[in-house]
C-alpha cells in the first residue's frame, strides 16, 4: 500500500498539478492533505477548484481556519489576499474540513501537532528565532498516545521523518506550493527549505504476516514552472514569495 501525502500547497496551482502529475506517474492513487491549502499571493481560487474536485481526505490548516473565521480586516497578507479570490463555495469547503482526521484505523493526519495547527513538532526555535530540529524528548511527549503507527504533520514546511522509540512514524512531508517564509510569532524567524521544488512524501506499508508490517517513507522533489510563480508573487507586491519561490531562499 502507497500513499502520497501532501501539504502546504498555499494557492500554488502550478506546484499542485505538477506534484498530482508526478503521484499518478508513480502509479499511486491514494492521497492525503494536511492543510493550508489556499493561502498566499497566488491562485487560491484555481488551487480551490482543483482540490475540490479531487475530493482527497484532507484537514484544515491554521491558515484554513483563519481564513474562515477572522474578518478579512484582522487577516494578515497572506490570508487577506486569498480571501477576496475565494467564493463562498470555496470557504464552505475550507469549513467543513476537520483539524484531524483518522485514515485507515492506523494513520492520523494532524497540521501541526495533534492537538494544535500552530505548533512545531519537528522543528523548534531557540529564543533567538534559529529554527533548528526539535529535541527527542519534545518530540516524543507531543506525540502523546495517539494509538495509530503512522502521523503524520505539516506546517513547518520542512521534509523530515522520525521514528519514536515505539515504533510509530511521524511524516512531514514539506511544502508543496511555499518553499521558505518568515513569522513573527514567537519570535522572528526565517523558514527556508533551499529548494524552490515543489515537494511531497509517499509513505508506504510493506512486509506480512511473516515478517510483520512496518511503514517507511520516501520524499519527493518535483520540478515545475516556479519562476511563474515568482513572477506573480512580485507582480502583487510580495518579495519575500518572490525570493522564496524563486530560490527556495528569503535573501
Amino acid at each position: 500500500m502507497r500513499i502520497a501525502v501532501i501539504a502546504d500547497i498555499h494557492g500554488n496551482d502550478l506546484a499542485l498539478y505538477a506534484v498530482l502529475k508526478d503521484i499518478a506517474a508513480q502509479g499511486i492513487s491514494e492521497v492525503v492533505n494536511l492543510g493550508d491549502h489556499l493561502s498566499g499571493p497566488l491562485n487560491a481560487a484555481r488551487t480551490a477548484d482543483m482540490l475540490m474536485a479531487q475530493d482527497f481526505p484532507s484537514i484544515r490548516g491554521n491558515h484554513d481556519r483563519w481564513l474562515t473565521t477572522r474578518a478579512p480586516v484582522e487577516m494578515n497578507t497572506w490570508d487577506s489576499f486569498s480571501h477576496a479570490e475565494l467564493e463562498p463555495r470555496h470557504l464552505d469547503w475550507l469549513r467543513a474540513l476537520p483539524p484531524t482526521l483518522l485514515y485507515r484505523d492506523e494513520i492520523l493526519l494532524c497540521h501541526g501537532t495533534p492537538s494544535s495547527d500552530t505548533t512545531y513538532w519537528l522543528e523548534d526555535l531557540t529564543p533567538q528565532g534559529v529554527l533548528h530540529m526539535s529535541a527527542r524528548q519534545r518530540i516524543e511527549d507531543l506525540a502523546g498516545d495517539q494509538d495509530v503507527a503512522v502521523i503524520l504533520c505539516g506546517h513547518t514546511h520542512i521534509p523530515r521523518a522520525v521514528r519514536l522509540a515505539d515504533g510509530r512514524l511521524i511524516v512531514n512531508p514539506g511544502s508543496v506550493g511555499c518553499p521558505g517564509y518568515d513569522d513573527d510569532e514567537p519570535v522572528f524567524h526565517k523558514v527556508e527549505t533551499g529548494s524552490p521544488d515543489a515537494s511531497y512524501a509517499v509513505i508506504e506499508k510493506t512486509g506480512g504476516e511473516r515478517t510483520g508490517t512496518a511503514w517507511t517513507v520516501s520524499f519527493r522533489r518535483v520540478r515545475y514552472d516556479n519562476l511563474a510563480m515568482s513572477r506573480l508573487a512580485g507582480e502583487r507586491g510580495h518579495g519575500e514569495w518572490q525570493r522564496a519561490l524563486s530560490t527556495g531562499w528569503l535573501d
